[in-house]
């Protein structure tokens, strides 16, 4: 069986990745929040898989609910956004297996990592770790490199899907790195990193407020 990934976790098979977020549905009673921090954050990695993620997060997550059964006997998730609604959503759904677009997109992230990597160690050698939405100083291990200040990264990738035909015209290698593997032609992959150095409008957030944003 293959390997299943959410966001950077790596499961022995999806149905072992199905048992891990099982785990989190059945450790809270109806209507409470979950809580722990790791739980979160595995809920979050897991709704930005759903075809629908923009919709389901809306203005931003504030946290995560267990929600009433919509259908049958069992609980589901349900998002609280940071305006104050909700909606649920099926983790089943966000475990589907994802698009061609779902898939170049997260290549593409991976293939541009080292430059946000690169942004976060210059910010911290320069003393400069601040979130450059509040102004709090922000410790190294709770960080975020965010796109809030620029265009977000999925319009940044479409306008190089069109430049260069389409989606299907990125070819993928087979995953070799955590989950993800690589655009095959590597000149490709260089134009796609120059498109992204130059569009890109870096900046810094802790977790949480990256986190609240919304997503595209």
């Amino acid at each position: 069986m293959a390997e299943f990934w959410i966001g950077p976790r790596k499961y022995r098979t999806k149905g072992t990745a199905e048992e891990a977020v099982r785990a989190v549905l059945y450790r809270y009673q109806l209507g409470e929040t979950v809580d722990a921090e790791e739980d979160h954050l595995l809920l979050v990695d897991l709704l930005d898989m759903h075809h629908e993620a923009a919709e389901k997060i809306g203005p931003g997550i504030e946290a995560f609910a267990i929600a009433p059964p919509q259908i049958g006997s069992s609980p589901g998730f349900e998002v609280v956004r940071v305006d104050g609604s909700r909606i649920d959503f099926s983790y089943k759904t966000c475990m589907k297996p994802p698009t061609v677009r779902q898939q170049v997109l997260n290549i593409m992230r991976s293939e541009v990592q080292p430059q946000a990597n690169g942004y976060f160690e210059a910010r911290k050698e320069a003393g400069r770790l601040v979130s450059d939405q509040s102004g709090q100083q922000l410790d190294s291990s709770d960080v975020a490199v965010s796109y809030f200040r620029g265009p977000a990264f999925v319009d940044i990738a479409e306008e190089f899907a069109a430049m260069v035909d389409g989606w299907d015209s990125i070819p993928m290698t087979p995953s070799t790195e955590p989950g993800l593997g690589r655009i095959a032609d590597r000149e490709l992959a260089e134009r796609w990193k120059d498109h992204h150095q130059e569009r890109a409008v870096l900046g810094l957030l802790s977790k949480k407020e990256n986190q609240r944003r919304p997503r595209r």
